[in-house]
């Protein structure tokens, strides 16, 4: 007996010992670089662990990672035996503010059902209890004529006023149950913000000696992307061309991105590195099916390009802290005498007010000597100002670098993606782009003239193919696509129809013409194109129309006239440069023959 008690003592002590070596810690999200597929996630944790082996478990990790992608970085006094990853579907979500508030509010509104139901069950019987005594019998059959008229008055009178209340109950659950119908919308609709199944991973770990060990853990999570879109804003033709390039961000990595910094980056992770080798290639027969079937089958490869790391200096003030900076010999002894005024976005602040603004919010610092500064500020700038710009929007908390197999843009301010799987939109630049203006007409396809800028260097740009929204003159009028794939050396944007330059396109019936000649049929057709500049502006119109062109020996097309287009004979296509004053007009015209056997039919 004692020795089955010292085995059982033995065995609870090796699994409370077991139990001991456990460690639990959260991992803290820092920085996420987004790739267009996936993005690579990097935690920080701590723990304090005992010497020997121990078995640590970070939690709050993406429940969608690529297990091969996983790195742990440890101390020295740290050795990493065995890695293991798994979804921990135990962690119940916490609940926000708004989803308690929503929750809240719908238990209220069902207490009031509950209520309303409940007098509308008693008016119910209310009712019931007056149907059934409606009936005179026993004593009351001698009832005058005035007890009896007496009698059905009441009872008229309290079946109105109870069935009046059961309406008056019905309509308020009928109000209150809408009220619920649009808090479970609401309800489900923030549910779906926190809803998160987290990953976490088990280490085995030996410690050389105890202590608080900090660990990286990055890696590469599967539901992340995204995609570039773009605002084309043209204030006038006069003006060059703004383009704002946006991201929108979709993540349901199953974590909530709070307060992180992010890079977005071109490239795709996981892509294979190997370069192509050829081999022997043999001819046979095929299987259509089959081959279709394979492609179908044919997963895509990605690739992965580290970030970037950028650093920005200023010329005479650089900000090293909250409220400090470096000045030079010049600047010391100035400060002795008198200190220089601050001025930030154009309003000026003592020193003071100036050491609360966060460095990172700072676009630009230039000193001002004291005669520029007294002259713009007067005598209280006699010791010279140092002025301050402040960035403004999103796009200047952008760092772009062009690397050789990708392009990242780094957002030096945290932000916050929840794992709901919506879009979230960040602004990363803004460029103002020179341009070139003209309209665009094929009047035998389309009436309308188009408005086409043209940019010539695109490609330092660093422009991805994406949608893009057109907003000319304040207005929007439409969407365009960016396609900056094109090997051409200007790029085309199109920025919507301009229905202030009118085309008309006429067949000119007294010049077009049908004879025979022998067994052929010979056809003349004359077009006229008129174009007015309702403008008051000039404009520059490129038109563009065509004649036939003739692979049969049988068919002869002949152009007759060109109309002072340029011809390109292989496509059958004539182009017309048309510069047109404010209000003007002017017309082209084009003539062709075609000359085929008269019993047949040729489709013009």
């Amino acid at each position: 007996m004692k020795k089955k008690m010292l085995v059982w003592m033995f065995v609870a002590f090796a699994f409370t010992a077991k139990a001991e070596d456990k460690v639990t810690v959260p991992a803290t999200l820092k920085t996420v670089t987004i790739y267009r597929s996936g993005a690579e996630m990097n935690h920080v944790a701590s723990a304090t662990l005992k010497p020997g082996n121990n078995e640590l478990i970070i939690e709050n990790i993406s429940n969608k990672v690529d297990i091969n992608s996983i790195q742990v970085k440890a101390p020295a006094a740290v050795t990493i035996m065995g890695v293991e990853f798994s979804n921990n579907y135990l962690v119940s979500t916490e609940k926000t503010p708004r989803i308690k508030m929503l929750e809240d509010s719908l238990e209220t509104v069902k207490n009031k059902i509950a209520r309303i139901d409940l007098a509308i069950s008693n008016t119910g019987k209310l009712i019931d209890v007056l149907n059934a005594n409606r009936d005179i019998k026993g004593t009351q059959t001698g009832l005058s004529v005035a007890e009896l008229m007496k009698l059905m008055d009441y009872y008229k009178a309290k079946l109105s006023e109870l069935q009046d209340d059961l309406l008056q109950q019905n309509a308020k659950k009928e109000k209150e149950q809408e009220l619920i119908t649009k808090l479970q919308s609401q309800l489900k609709e923030e549910q779906s913000k926190n809803v998160a199944t987290s990953g976490r991973l088990i280490l085995q770990v030996s410690v050389a000696t105890p202590g608080k060990f900090d660990f990286n853990i990055s890696y590469i999570a599967q539901n992340a992307f995204w995609t570039p879109y773009y605002d084309i804003r043209v204030e006038s033709t006069d003006k060059p061309l703004k383009v704002i390039q946006k991201a929108k961000i979709n993540q349901s990595t199953g974590i909530d991105w709070k307060q992180v910094k992010l890079s977005l980056s071109t490239s795709v992770p996981s892509q294979w590195g190997d370069a192509p080798i050829l081999s022997q290639w043999f001819l046979g027969y095929i299987d259509p099916v089959n081959v279709m079937n394979k492609q179908l089958a044919m997963n895509s490869l990605s690739g992965r390009v580290p970030g970037l790391s950028v650093s920005s200096k200023m010329e005479e003030v650089v900000v090293v802290g909250y409220g400090t900076r470096r000045i030079d010999d010049e600047d010391k002894e100035m400060e002795k005498a008198t200190k220089p005024i601050y001025v930030v976005n154009g309003s000026i602040m003592d020193e003071s007010e100036f050491a609360k603004i966060n460095p990172s919010s700072i676009k630009s610092m230039e000193k001002l000597k004291s005669s520029a500064a007294t002259a713009l500020y007067g005598s209280r700038a006699g010791a010279g100002a140092i002025v301050v710009t402040l960035k403004s929007g999103l796009e200047d908390y952008v760092s772009v670098a062009d690397n050789t197999m990708d392009v990242t843009f780094d957002i030096s301010i945290p932000f916050d993606v929840p794992t709901n799987g919506k879009e979230q939109t960040a602004t990363i630049q803004s460029l103002e782009v020179p341009a070139n203006y003209k309209h665009y007409s094929v009047p035998k396809l389309d009436k309308d003239a188009y408005l086409l800028a043209q940019v010539k260097g695109w490609e330092k740009l660093n422009l991805l193919p994406g949608n893009a929204n057109i907003i000319f003159e304040g207005t929007y009028v439409g969407k365009s696509f960016i396609d900056p794939n094109s090997v051409q050396d200007t790029l085309s944007l199109t920025l919507g129809r301009d229905k202030r330059v009118a085309i008309k396109r006429d067949k000119l019936i007294d010049y077009s013409s049908v004879k025979f000649l022998g067994s052929n049929k010979l056809q003349k057709f004359t077009y006229e194109i008129t174009v007015k500049n309702n403008k008051n502006e000039a404009t520059n119109v490129l038109l563009k129309d065509q004649f036939p062109t003739s692979t049969n020996k049988e068919i002869e097309v002949e152009l007759l006239d060109a109309g002072g287009a340029d011809i390109n004979k292989d496509l059958g296509v004539l182009n017309w440069q048309l510069q047109l004053a404010a209000n003007e007009t002017k017309k082209v015209r084009f003539t062709y023959s075609v000359k085929y056997p008269k019993d047949r039919t040729v489709n013009l």
